[in-house]
């Protein structure tokens, strides 16, 4: 069987196409890397790329993309609503086929350690594969953003990087790790009463009391309130429990659902356990869909 690693990184660039471009190259320059998804946001400020090959194909286009990211960002002129601490933002390896969890740490941790030695980049483990336990959430790592790291990791032991330099230049630093599959959805809300987002996305994350695999921020975005979420398990918190705990909350304020987005890419059985909830369809399967019958033939 074919090994294949997908890698999703995060890049601190939305609004300049060159730069998106230059680092999507780089990226796809790899021998066995297949770049399924660019996906940019000028009110972020972000890109997410979305690319799948074999483990060290995927490693060594990681590598080529948090380096072209490196030369070609300054985070000291980089405004955003998306929380960010680098240039690479944030770089998860998730295992797709043929590939155990556990390798896909050992490759985050090999990545990492890369990252610091040659590029001079704080790099900071997470997930499946931090060092810490208090590191495993990426919205601890990020806390203070990259202006407040800035200043305290030359004086904080316990914000010392995994590899690389305890002290941040301009490309800031970068989080790798392993993860399973995520889902990078946002809603969009008929205010824009950004303060209403907030509390609903309050109300649905995990960390403050809402649903188990749910994080959650509410920003301003294009104008309207979003509810900016992950979703790190669509198997036990599917899309559409999220979407009607946010139409129940919104209602409390007087508000809706305008419309919804979502950031890379979802995997089928998540929009088939949605078309099952919405549609009320019992003992539906996947091979009751025409194409996959058809690709079966």
């Amino acid at each position: 069987m074919k090994k294949i690693v997908e890698c999703v990184p995060n890049f601190s660039e939305g609004r300049r196409q060159p730069v998106i471009d230059a680092i999507a190259k780089a990226i796809a320059s790899v021998q066995g890397v297949r770049i399924l998804d660019v996906q940019s946001d000028a009110d972020h400020n972000r890109t997410v790329v979305t690319f799948v090959g074999d483990p060290e194909a995927v490693t060594e286009g990681a590598f080529q993309g948090i380096a072209t990211a490196t030369r070609l960002i300054d985070l000291n002129h980089h405004r955003g609503e998306h929380p960010r601490i680098g240039a690479a933002d944030v770089v998860p390896l998730v295992p797709v086929r043929g590939v155990t969890m556990e390798e896909c740490v050992a490759l985050a941790r090999q990545l990492g350690q890369r990252v610091g030695e040659e590029l001079n980049i704080p790099v900071y483990l997470y997930e499946e594969a931090a060092t810490r336990p208090d590191r495993r959430n990426l919205a601890d790592i990020r806390r203070g953003e990259y202006e407040g790291l800035k200043e305290e990791i030359l004086t904080n032991p316990d914000r010392a990087p995994d590899f690389g330099p305890a002290r941040l230049g301009p490309a800031g630093a970068t989080v790798i790790g392993a993860r399973p599959f995520l889902i990078a959805y946002n809603v969009f809300l008929t205010t824009d009463n950004v303060e209403i987002a907030r509390q609903i996305a309050r109300a649905v994350r995990h960390s403050s009391g809402g649903l188990r695999y749910v994080k959650a921020l509410g920003l301003l975005v294009n104008g309207k309130a979003q509810v900016s979420m992950n979703l790190t398990d669509f198997r036990h918190t599917p899309v559409h429990r999220v979407v009607e705990m946010i139409r129940r909350e919104a209602a409390r304020y007087g508000v809706a659902i305008e419309r919804s987005e979502l950031i890379g890419l979802i995997p089928q059985q998540a929009l088939f356990d949605a078309a099952q909830w919405y549609l009320q369809l019992d003992g539906f399967t996947p091979d009751q869909v025409l194409e996959n019958r058809l690709q079966e033939a």
